[in-house]
């Protein structure tokens, strides 16, 4: 449910390119001295456009370093870290840690009972730190599961949780900014939400899996009601954007809420008609 929120690399201009990815790389290199690599694996691009968004709007003293990875062994690369990267790392952490849990609760796969595991100590430690959102996270998400268990279908209950969720993430201070963050925070986890369903569909239904967009599916107008759906998301969003003062990074963040939120849709569609043009010849 992670990956959404990226860039349009095509559309962006190199500088804001280099800005975003320094980020992106701090991000992983926090995640690794913090949690070593079971943490460093679960790197993702939402929570490294909420750094992009905190930074943009408190615009705090960053840190850079050159540094070198597993993906990039023989050339090293710009990291840019703040106080808001060491933020969304423990965010990404607690997130992944009950997801992972959730799916060994619920499918019984390995792979996430090992990663849930590794990353058991690390999250409660946290809940020191945070134990209002991690309380709230995991509540959410318990939700979530019995909800689909249910098979409830009811989109705007479902969506409208993992906006709970993303909201209390994005509240990174009780200060005059908490109200538009929560709110966008709110909307865009609905986005990612339905996004997520709207991608698994085909292979939800083929492997009678739950997914909150089944009845919708039966619909000729499938991918355009969806598109609707999460335009309305991403509107909200951008309206809340526009309300905050930020003038810093604020090109990279129009291009991810106007165009980089839409490329998985446009790829997951481009699929399908492929897919489609194959049955039929």
């Amino acid at each position: 449910m992670f990956g959404y929120i990226a860039i349009n690399k095509a559309e962006m201009k190199f500088r804001d390119f280099d800005i975003y990815q320094a980020y992106y790389c701090g991000l992983c290199k926090v995640l690794k001295e913090k949690y070593g690599k079971a943490g460093q694996i679960t790197l993702s691009y939402d929570m490294t456009f909420l750094i992009v968004l905190l930074s943009g709007l408190y615009e705090p003293d960053a840190a850079e370093s050159h540094v070198s990875c597993i993906a990039h062994p023989f050339q090293k690369h710009t990291a840019r870290v703040n106080d808001f990267t060491s933020y969304a790392a423990d965010m990404n952490l607690i997130l992944s840690y009950y997801k992972c849990l959730d799916d060994w609760q619920d499918e019984r796969k390995k792979k996430a009972y090992i990663s849930a595991h590794f990353l058991q100590a690390k999250v409660r430690e946290l809940q020191k730190l945070y134990p209002e959102k991690v309380s709230l996270i995991a509540d959410r998400l318990q939700l979530i599961s019995a909800y689909e268990k249910q098979n409830e279908q009811n989109l705007d209950r479902m969506a409208g949780l993992f906006g709970e969720i993303m909201s209390e993430i994005f509240a990174y201070r009780q200060d005059e900014w908490e109200t538009s963050l929560r709110k966008f925070g709110f909307f865009l986890g609905k986005f990612i939400y339905l996004m997520d369903a709207f991608e698994d569909i085909d292979d939800d239904l083929a492997n009678e899996c739950y997914n909150p967009l089944k009845e919708a599916y039966k619909r000729e107008d499938f991918n355009d009601y969806c598109k609707q759906i999460l335009t309305m998301m991403i509107a909200e969003c951008s309206r809340e954007f526009e309300k905050l003062p930020i003038l810093t990074h604020a090109e990279i963040l129009r291009n991810i809420l106007y165009s980089g939120v839409w490329c998985r849709y446009e790829a997951v569609c481009e699929k399908r008609r492929k897919a489609l043009e194959g049955e039929q010849k």
